[in-house]
């Protein structure tokens, strides 16, 4: 996406209720149980959207309306609404904080214009957070934020603040300052417009302008003059008159950090309590203050399906029609629900669009304006506006949808491997259909969750991103889809990859009466960095092998690295180069050079040597300190390593790397070690080899 520069005209639809340039898509993004649900609860109500508080404790909050949510207070699936405050519309949507459903925040940032970052004024930066956070940066999404739980024991804004400078290396800026903190905290100070606020009603929506706190002028006029240092860095107007020793007007400040927050170079900080109901409004003013519009990210990337080549698409209604599928889900009332973002022009019902991918073309069906679970039916979703379709018949998550005469395929999302599996099976036979559609139909909406069936074995394999996951999707099976299923242990996703460089010569010949096999290749394989994935270069000259084959000789690869050759698990992070083979101009075919290919493949993986990696985690672990060394010595005795330990004034704070395999029922055991004091969070953060020792063990048991 790129920030636009200049005043470029465009042209908006009569139909149109808020122009394009008074229309925000945001994210609420943080880290487990930071506030994300609550504040996004408090806007509905501040913004009149709902006429009464919703509280995820109560299990009645709007945004989390499935019952696995309600019932153990967290969000599992992004809910999407719309709502309005002064003369903006705000397209919100309310992201898990929980690892496990991390595509959630992937394909929900990959659609927004910008975000607001929630923070626990405790707990500070906390490793999810760092995780939403360099998924909003990969995205380049323009980033507010705001301190939750000021009025817990131990809050402490200057010190996340701070922490976000550290941690995030971003330039932060305080925009308020906290009047009081805990219990006392009662108003806040503007720092901008140089007045403070004082908090009055129990719903939030009183509150005073009283006189700035003595003892809190001196600080409120340095942390403007350092907001104003860091505006003119990036406005030369504000430098202009920064150097000329004056005072830009509130006006000039607003427009630089405007322009500052779209361009990623500044991220301004606020606090409040979302469940005190304090401080909330300041924020939304701040999202249709400095968060950009549709027409503030002006060009869109993508690439000409034919030729490959880079395109953009502007923002405009009248513009050819170009969206992007984020989501898809099913509804039992209306089926299956795909949600899109509107680009570029005018999605219309009952009209005709194109899907690059699949080279189709697909109808628009029933339009519908989502408000969490709730439809409302329209005829038009208009550019830069977020909506759910019904009626696509082969439209998946990332697909692009645009115009069949002027096509583009925008950028797409890349979501992270799963690391954990169970083997699932029907209590009945009854039961086997029903499994295996409902299956399909969960792995459609979840690109995180697979399905796939053990050839040796006959059992069905899901795969997902931890162990909550996986029983959500069980839970899901039950109540949505009617199905009884039993599952296995868990067991971790390793993955196989090669030690050294190898070269593979590989033929494929059958002969039989009438016309035979005939494929050969010669390949040259090499080992990559963690996180590479799987390239392929075609280096064959001479015509020793004809192009035609070249793509087959591609898929027998992958898929021989799907199945892996060490203990069944797949193959990554290699290149391969195709140098050369020869054919038959009889007995070649494409399937003779995939197998071919497969065979090189797997020859080449052994003579390289092979080792099996594992899923390693970042756990997060918050302990009382009487606790801290049964702690330390149990990650010891998990095979993980401390990276940092932190005290706090209420509790130690310790970060270790641990192997997957050794954390499950973790939870059980962290809460014997300290008598249900200590809390832990993890997420995936690297593969590493496998120990000789255990590895033995585990291709033994996969044989």
């Amino acid at each position: 996406m790129t920030v636009r520069q200049v005043n470029v005209d465009y042209k908006e639809s009569p139909n149109r209720k808020t122009p394009i340039a008074s229309t925000r898509n945001i994210g609420i993004m943080a880290h487990i149980d930071a506030g994300k649900t609550t504040l996004s609860e408090r806007i509905l109500y501040y913004t009149g959207r709902n006429h009464k508080l919703g509280e995820v404790h109560e299990g009645n909050a709007t945004m989390d309306w499935m019952v696995q949510e309600q019932e153990r207070g967290i969000t599992i699936t992004s809910a999407a609404t719309t709502c309005y405050w002064r003369h903006c519309r705000i397209n919100l949507i309310d992201t898990p904080g929980h690892v496990d459903f991390t595509a959630e925040v992937e394909r929900s940032l990959r659609v927004l214009d910008g975000a607001v970052g929630v923070f626990c004024a405790v707990g500070g930066v906390q490793p999810q957070t760092e995780t939403v956070w360099r998924q909003a940066k990969k995205y380049k999404v323009p980033t507010l934020a705001f301190v939750n739980k000021m009025d817990r024991t131990g809050a402490n804004f200057f010190k996340v603040v701070d922490d976000m400078h550290k941690k995030l290396g971003v330039t932060a800026v305080p925009m308020v300052l906290p009047i009081g903190a805990e219990a006392d905290f009662t108003g806040i100070v503007d720092v901008l417009n140089e007045k403070a606020f004082e908090f009055g009603g129990d719903d939030g929506m009183v509150f005073k302008e009283i006189p700035v706190p003595a003892d809190l002028v001196e600080m409120m006029k340095e942390k403007r003059s350092h907001l104003i240092e860091c505006v003119a860095e990036v406005d030369e107007e504000i430098m202009e008159i920064f150097l000329n020793d004056q005072v830009p007007t509130v006006e000039q400040l607003k427009a630089g950090i405007r322009k500052a927050v779209i361009a990623g170079r500044l991220v301004p900080a606020y606090c409040g309590s979302a469940f005190k109901n304090k401080g909330v409004q300041f924020l939304l003013d701040a999202v249709v203050d400095y968060l950009p519009s549709p027409v503030d990210v002006w060009e869109t990337k993508g690439m000409n399906p034919d030729t490959e080549e880079p395109m953009v698409r502007t923002a405009g209604d009248e513009k050819p029609f170009a969206a992007l599928a984020f989501k898809i889900m099913s509804d039992p009332f209306v089926g299956r629900l795909v949600f899109f973002r509107v680009y570029s022009g005018i999605a219309v019902r009952g009209v005709t669009v194109f899907n690059p991918r699949t080279r189709k073309r697909e109808r628009l069906g029933r339009l519908l304006l989502m408000h969490a679970n709730h439809r409302e039916e329209c005829e038009e979703i208009f550019c830069g506006d977020i909506a759910a379709a019904v009626g696509f018949k082969n439209v998946t998550t990332g697909d692009t949808l645009c115009d069949e005469n002027n096509q583009i395929v925008l950028e797409s999302m890349h979501f992270p491997e799963p690391v954990i599996s169970i083997a699932v099976e029907p209590k009945t036979s009854a039961d086997r259909d029903k499994l295996y559609g409902a299956l399909g139909a969960l792995s459609d909406e979840d690109p995180t969750f697979t399905m796939k069936s053990d050839t040796e074995t006959g059992q069905t394999i899901i795969s997902g991103m931890g162990e909550l996951h996986l029983e959500i999707i069980m839970d899901r099976l039950k109540r949505e889809f009617n199905v009884d299923a039993n599952a296995g242990q868990p067991e971790v996703a390793y993955r196989e990859a090669i030690l050294q460089p190898a070269t593979a010569d590989s033929k494929f010949v059958r002969q039989s009466g009438g016309r035979g096999q005939y494929g050969h290749c010669i390949l040259n394989l090499e080992p990559k960095e963690r996180g590479h994935g799987i390239t392929i270069e075609n280096k064959v000259v001479g015509g020793n092998i004809p192009k035609e084959y070249i793509k087959p000789i591609e898929q027998g690869i992958r898929e021989a690295a799907q199945t892996g050759v060490l203990a069944g698990y797949p193959l990554i992070d290699f290149h391969v180069d195709i140098v050369d083979g020869s054919y038959h101009p009889v007995d070649s075919s494409e399937m003779a050079f995939k197998i071919a290919a497969s065979m090189g493949l797997k020859d080449a993986a052994k003579k390289a040597g092979l080792t099996l990696l594992e899923p390693i985690m970042k756990v997060e672990i918050t302990t009382p300190d009487e606790n801290m060394g049964d702690i330390i010595g149990d990650i010891s005795s998990r095979r993980g390593s401390i990276v940092e330990i932190e005290t706090q004034e209420s509790a130690t704070r310790v970060l270790a790397n641990i192997p997957l395999s050794e954390l499950f029922g973790y939870a059980t055991a962290i809460r014997s070690l300290s008598k249900g004091r200590a809390s832990y969070t993890m997420e995936p953060s690297v593969f590493e080899r496998v120990p000789e020792a255990i590895q033995k063990k585990i291709v033994e048991k996969t044989k």
